[in-house]
C-alpha cells in the first residue's frame, strides 16, 4: 500500500502479503506423529486387562480348591501305606474325593514346611481345607484320637458295631472275633472259655488312629480286670458263694434287666434268692441272647438253649453282656432281706420268710415290683398288663 504513512519508506509488498483468501485444505488437522500406535497401545491394554482378569480368575479357583466353602463332609478313613510319598498321597487323596486337585495340593505342599507320613490310618474330612487336610497327615496316627463311648450292659456284638460306626476302619465282625476266639485273654476268663462276654468293662475309650480290633478288646478287657480288683472282686465273690466269673454273670443279668438304680441290688438279690432255694432263674434278658430278635417272646421261651433260664436252672454259661460298675457292685451287696413295710411283706401266710423272688414291671420308667410269693406276683403282673406296660 503506497503512500500509508504508517508504512516505513522502503517497504515493499511480497506475494503473500497479497493473499486474500486461505484455502481449505490448508485448515485440516495435522495428526500427531504418535497417533500411528493408538492400534497397537489399544491392542495391548486389552491384553493386559485380560491378563488381569484370568490372573484374577485362576486365584479364585485355587483359592477355591485350597479353601472349599460350607462345612467339610463326614470324616472318612484314608491310609498311608509303607513307602507312600506324598506325591502317591496327593492321588489317592483326589481318587478319594478328599481333594479336588493333586497337582495344586502338591503345589501347596511344597511351599510349607516338609511333613514326614507316618503309615497308618488317618481320619480325613471330604471338602477340608488343604492346610487342615496336611496338618492331618502330619500328624502320626499314634497321636491322634478318636472318643468311643461303649454304654453299660452292651454285648460283644454290640460293642464291635458301635466301634466300626466311629471309626470305620475298624472292623465289628473283626472285633467279635478277637474278643472270642482266644487271642486276648483276661485274669477273669476261667479255664475253657474264650469268649470275653461280660469282661469287657463299658466305659469312654480313646481310640488312637494306629488301633486294631484287638488292640482295643485288650483295653476294655484290662480295664475290667483293674476295676475288680478296685471292687475286690474275688474276695467279694468269695462271700456270695459264687466265683469271680459267675459274680460277673450275675451283674450282666443285673444290668440287662434293671431300668432304674434303686432296682438294682434287689434284682441281684432275688437271683441269689432262687439259686439257693433251687428255682430257675426264669430271667427274660437271658433267654433273649443269642436268638433271632424276629422271633417272638414265646418261639424263644420255648426254645431250649444254654441261656433259656426257664427250662435251664442255675446261672447261664457265660454272662449275657457286659456290666458296669453300679451292676457289678448289686452283685457284690445285693439287697438284703426287704424291710417289714415292704410289699412283699404284706399279707404272707403264716409262717412265710419275705424275700424278693419275683419282679415284673410296675411304671413306664422301667421300675418293677417285687413279691415273696408266686400269688403276690401274679396280682403285680395283672396290674402291669392293665397299666400297659406288658402285653
Amino acid at each position: 500500500m503506497e503512500g500509508d504513512p504508517l508504512l516505513p519508506k522502503d517497504w515493499h509488498e511480497d506475494p503473500w502479503d497479497a493473499v486474500t483468501g486461505v484455502p481449505e485444505s490448508s485448515l485440516e488437522e495435522v495428526v500427531p506423529d504418535y497417533a500411528r500406535f493408538k492400534g497397537p497401545l489399544k491392542a495391548v491394554g486389552i491384553a493386559f486387562c485380560a491378563a488381569i482378569i484370568l490372573i484374577g480368575a485362576i486365584g479364585f479357583w485355587v483359592a477355591r480348591e485350597l479353601n472349599p466353602s460350607g462345612e467339610p463332609g463326614v470324616a472318612i478313613n484314608f491310609t498311608v501305606n509303607t513307602g507312600d510319598t506324598l506325591s502317591v498321597v496327593a492321588d489317592r487323596l483326589q481318587d478319594q474325593g478328599l481333594i479336588g486337585n493333586a497337582t495344586l495340593f502338591r503345589w501347596y505342599a511344597s511351599t510349607k514346611e516338609d511333613i514326614e507320613l507316618t503309615p497308618g490310618y488317618y481320619s480325613l474330612r471330604p471338602g477340608d481345607t488343604a492346610g487342615n487336610i496336611l496338618k492331618a497327615l502330619g500328624t502320626p496316627p499314634a497321636q491322634t484320637f478318636v472318643s468311643v463311648t461303649f454304654p453299660e450292659g452292651m454285648t460283644i456284638a454290640q460293642m464291635g458295631e458301635r466301634l466300626s460306626s466311629k471309626l470305620t476302619r475298624l472292623n465289628a465282625d473283626a472285633f467279635v472275633t478277637s474278643a472270642t476266639n482266644g487271642s486276648v485273654v483276661s485274669s477273669l476268663l476261667p479255664a475253657g472259655t474264650t469268649t470275653l462276654e461280660g469282661l469287657l468293662f463299658p466305659d469312654t475309650y480313646q481310640v488312637s488312629g494306629d488301633d486294631s480290633e484287638a488292640r482295643v478288646v485288650s483295653t476294655l478287657a484290662q480295664t475290667m480286670e483293674r476295676v475288680a480288683k478296685q471292687l475286690d472282686l474275688i474276695n467279694g465273690a468269695k462271700a456270695r458263694g459264687v466265683s469271680p466269673y459267675q459274680l460277673l454273670v450275675i451283674a450282666s443279668m443285673v444290668e440287662r434287666e434293671a431300668k432304674v438304680a434303686d432296682d438294682r441290688a434287689k434284682i441281684a438279690q432275688v437271683i441269689y434268692n432262687r439259686l439257693a432255694a433251687g428255682m430257675k432263674l426264669e430271667i427274660d434278658a437271658a433267654v433273649k441272647y443269642g436268638q433271632d430278635p424276629a422271633m417272638s417272646w414265646l418261639d424263644m421261651k420255648a426254645t431250649d438253649t444254654p441261656y433259656n433260664t426257664y427250662i435251664k436252672k442255675g446261672l447261664p454259661p457265660t454272662p449275657i453282656a457286659n456290666p458296669g460298675r453300679a451292676s457289678i457292685r448289686a452283685a457284690l451287696s445285693p439287697s438284703g432281706a426287704p424291710p417289714k413295710n415292704d410289699p412283699a411283706c404284706i399279707g404272707l401266710p403264716v409262717g412265710t420268710k419275705c424275700q424278693y423272688l419275683y419282679y415284673v414291671l410296675a411304671d413306664s420308667n422301667g421300675g418293677h415290683a417285687f413279691a415273696t410269693t408266686y400269688e403276690q406276683h401274679l396280682v403285680n403282673v395283672d396290674k402291669a398288663k392293665t397299666a400297659g406296660l406288658l402285653p
